[in-house]
């Protein structure tokens, strides 16, 4: 079977994403432009975000009342990427605090060498006044259930 898709999941227990990198990912020397990095975490974080909500996490967030944007986001930059390579995105959930959170994502090509690793951030705010909000204790249960440590380099 042949895989065509830009972006699908790989695995779901380690939770991967698997990503190719498109000749319009590039700069003029074939190296992949820094800004479609969070493009390639965000997309992993919605695949992963979905899987533990056991559907659609915006399904779920209606249903706490809470609202998730980005509190933080880093980098750290290992190896760079060309049009055609290949990278897999493993997801986890990191610290779990008061009102925000943690995903920690390793990337690294299919033979193991590491490209990035990437902390995403989280925090639960109230829809309606856009105010911090602490994670509702079933939200919390779920994201406990999915805090492990991301295998080295996967």
């Amino acid at each position: 079977m042949t895989m065509d898709a830009t972006e699908y999941v790989l695995s779901r227990e380690p939770f991967i994403v698997r990503r190719t990198v498109r000749w319009g990912d590039c700069d003029p020397a074939g190296v992949v432009y820094t800004g479609r990095f969070p493009e390639y975490l965000l997309g992993a974080i919605g695949f992963f975000k979905n899987h533990m909500a056991g559907g659609s996490m915006h399904d779920l967030s209606q249903k706490f009342d809470v609202d998730m944007p980005c509190k933080g986001m880093s980098f750290d930059f290992i190896g760079s990427l060309w049009p055609g390579d290949v990278i897999d995105i493993q997801c986890v959930v990191g610290d779990v605090r008061t009102r925000s959170f943690d995903i920690e994502c390793s990337a690294a090509k299919p033979d193991g060498t590491p490209v990035f690793k990437a902390r995403f951030s989280p925090i639960c705010i109230e829809r309606t006044v856009r105010k911090g909000k602490p994670i509702p204790p079933e939200l919390r249960e779920i994201l406990v259930q999915f805090q492990t440590s991301p295998v080295e380099n996967a």
